[in-house]
């Protein structure tokens, strides 16, 4: 039995047991034979073998954490790997469809028109952009701090592209639901602004990186900035920190205080949403956060933020405000005629002087604001000129922000009797005289029956009277005696260019003018008879000086003689002095002028001038309704005599010219004539020419024709009286002396 069981002894299994690191043989619990079943298991040794393989083929062994963290890590890499190829692989095919790195630039900025008054100060910019390009250094060193604290915290650490505030984006906008932040850095946005479309497309963003890499290569983090501030758009036609600086505060971005900027850094999320011309609390709700920004980046104090926060809220109008603006708006219809198109930025040099414009705007406003309402009149322009023809104050109408048309200089309306002033001289150049007398009658003129604006007649008046009280029939038989086409030849010979009608309604002025013209065709008057040409711009030049256009008004024709000049401006200062005119007085200051009403009073002006400028007014509605009898006489000649006023504040009183020195009594009847002032002032004092004309009673101010103003209103002469002129002696002395 020994012997039989020793034969049939099992030998132990070798084999490594997992997870040991050495070389011993191990016998395993399984390999030993055990009590009661020894025969059993000599029978399938094999079999059991290798069901117990088999079994530990199937038992997975747990990984545990770190396995899994290797495991992850591990395929983290190949989808890395894998995903920078296809990465790649967009990049290359896309940036294959882009020109050639080589051939990338700057594209051009678009040029900026930077117009500047007399003294230098800039009336306004204008171009695509509305503002020029300022350096780092020239603008407000809060906007960049602002810009890049609410924009890019990282731009000067980032190489155009910002990983990390991509990740932040990309969680933001997952965790909200939305999209709430971008993850497009500032050399981003630049790329974007300046070489492609605005559409979000992959092949846009792949390039929009490509350019950002190239920008950060090529310039600065400094100049990419100064880029950014000066493309960005605004909002409301503001692209750049100089033109919304402008737009939105009216200074320049050089002055931007830290509650401004921070304003402006705020506008760049939503630039029409939130500017301060369309929702000034949400452009400071918005400035707020901005602050706060600065605050956590370390560019301002609590003690600054506590002050920019207790400033006050901007409050910018729509649109731009200032009837300078209608100057501006003037020089840019007038550039292309002068240089053609505009490639490059410039500068011009105007004839305006800001002073008087603001003087010109209150002028008018104040006039409008009193009595407009009352009496329907919505609308009214200026233009003031000196002696050469330089516009030196030009207002377009009640207020640029409600209404961009300028009324000065482009519309055209019927001057009324404002137009008599040149009937006047044409009779003056064929031989009449401020003393030739004519009847005041009813007059027919094939169908046409002129009369009067108060529908009276006074007889036998002279010239000078007749022109100082604006009466239709005299001025009537005028045109007819020396021809309408005579009298259309000597306006465009002093400055009208409109189509004239020559017929005999011209005297009453039935033709258009626009209002810059017809005050230019007065400046002869006022210069000594040199023709005035209107003209805004003086010098345009480009950015680095190389000047492109010079005017060349220096050298005027002479237009009217100086014995025509003498005896108009004798009959036009009586306008003033004691016609329909009385409301344009100018204390210490002698001048002169012309008032005009037309029918239905739907236009009303008066048209003046001194020794120093000539300056034109209109009143109305764009819509042709008529005023409640507003007269020339009326609201033109206040608002021109407030401006006026202002506009020789300070300076030393010089009489007209031809009138001599002084002031001319409004009763004395004495005319200049060419032989001189002093030998017309003897003769017509010797004979008598005029009847005095005496008051009937207390002073009341004239209108058109004898229409008078009485507590700002209104109301035919009739009712309260009138100054008329109740005839004269005919003189056929002097009409032999003056050749009338």
């Amino acid at each position: 039995m020994a012997g039989n069981r020793k034969s049939q002894r099992i030998e132990p299994s070798f084999h490594e047991s997992e997870g040991r690191e050495d070389d011993d043989f191990h016998v395993g619990a399984d390999d030993r034979v055990t009590g009661g079943g020894g025969r059993k298991g000599r029978g399938k040794p094999a079999k059991a073998s290798r069901g117990r393989r088999g079994a530990g083929r199937r038992r997975e062994p747990s990984l545990g954490f770190f396995g899994l963290v290797r495991r992850l890590f591990y395929w983290c890499i190949v989808l890395g790997i894998w995903g920078a190829i296809g990465v790649g692989g967009l990049v290359l095919y896309y940036g294959a469809r882009m020109p050639s790195a080589t051939s990338w630039a700057i594209p051009a900025r678009p040029p900026n028109v930077k117009i500047l008054a007399v003294d230098g100060a800039i009336i306004a910019n204008r171009g695509l952009t509305g503002g020029e390009a300022l350096s780092l250094e020239d603008m407000s060193p809060y906007i960049p701090q602002a810009v890049i604290a609410i924009e890019d915290r990282r731009f000067y650490s980032h190489f155009g592209i910002d990983p990390l505030g991509l990740a932040r984006a990309v969680i933001t906008n997952i965790a909200s639901g939305r999209t709430v932040q971008g993850g497009s850095t500032l050399t981003q946005q630049l790329a974007k602004n300046m070489f492609l479309s605005p559409e979000r497309t992959l092949e846009r963003k792949v390039q929009e990186v490509l350019l950002s890499l190239w920008l950060e290569h090529k310039y600065t983090k400094d100049q990419i900035l100064a880029m950014y501030l000066n493309r960005v758009f605004f909002g409301s036609n503001s692209y750049g920190v100089e033109a919304a600086s402008r737009r939105y505060f009216n200074k320049s971005a050089r002055d931007v205080n830290l509650g401004e900027a921070a304003v402006l850094a705020g506008l760049l999320k939503a630039p029409s949403r939130l500017s301060p011309a369309r929702d000034p609390e949400a452009a400071e709700a918005r400035a707020q956060v901005v602050l706060g920004a600065m605050r956590e980046e370390g560019y301002v104090t609590d003690a600054e933020i506590k002050t920019a926060m207790s400033q006050t809220p901007a409050r910018a109008k729509r649109y731009w405000s200032g009837a300078e603006h209608y100057a501006a708006d003037m020089v840019m219809s007038q550039l292309p005629g002068m240089i053609g198109d505009v490639t490059e930025d410039l500068v011009i040099d105007t004839t305006i002087d800001l002073d008087l414009e603001k003087k010109a705007d209150e002028a008018i406003k104040a006039t409008l604001d009193k009595d407009g309402a009352k009496l329907n009149a919505s609308q009214a322009a200026l233009v003031s000129i000196d002696g050469t023809g330089a516009i030196r104050a030009l207002v377009g109408g009640r207020d640029y922000a409600d209404s961009q048309f300028d009324r000065a200089s482009k519309a055209k309306r019927q001057p009324g009797s404002a137009f008599k002033p040149f009937v006047y001289a044409t009779a003056l150049e064929q031989g009449r005289s401020p003393l030739s007398v004519r009847n005041d009658a009813p007059v027919k003129i094939g169908k046409w029956t002129p009369e009067n604006y108060d529908q009276k007649y006074r007889g036998e008046v002279t010239l000078a009277n007749a022109l100082a009280h604006s009466l239709n029939t005299i001025a009537a038989q005028l045109v007819m005696e020396v021809g309408p086409s005579e009298v259309v030849k000597l306006a465009k010979r002093l400055g009208i260019e409109s189509e004239l009608q020559a017929n005999a309604s011209i005297a009453l002025g039935t033709s258009e003018v626009t209002l810059v013209e017809l005050t230019s065709a007065y400046a002869p008057f006022m210069n000594g008879g040199y023709k005035a040409t209107p003209h805004i711009i003086r010098r345009i030049s480009t950015a680095d000086g190389k000047v492109l256009y010079e005017n060349t008004y220096d050298n005027p024709p002479r237009v009217l003689s100086p014995e025509i000049v003498s005896m108009m401006n004798g009959m036009m200062e009586r306008v003033i002095t004691e016609g329909t005119g009385k409301n344009a007085r100018i204390p210490g200051w002698q001048a002169a002028g012309k008032t005009g009403t037309t029918q239905s009073f739907r236009d009303a002006l008066f048209v003046g001038y001194t020794s120093n400028l000539t300056t034109g007014v209109w009143f109305g509605n764009d819509d042709g309704k008529s005023m409640r009898q507003v007269t020339g006489g009326g609201l033109p000649a206040r608002a021109w005599s407030q401006f006026m006023i202002a506009a020789h504040k300070g300076l030393s009183p010089s009489p007209l010219f031809g009138t001599g020195i002084g002031q001319t009594p409004a009763n004395e009847d004495t005319r200049p004539a060419p032989e001189g002032d002093q030998l017309f002032d003897i003769i017509s004092r010797t004979l008598g020419t005029e009847e005095r004309p005496t008051d009937t009673g207390a002073a009341v101010a004239t209108g058109e024709g004898g229409a008078v103003a009485v507590d700002d209103g209104l109301v035919p002469p009739a009712d309260v009286g009138s100054r008329r002129q109740t005839g004269t002696h005919r003189t056929t002395l002097l009409d032999v002396l003056l050749g009338g």
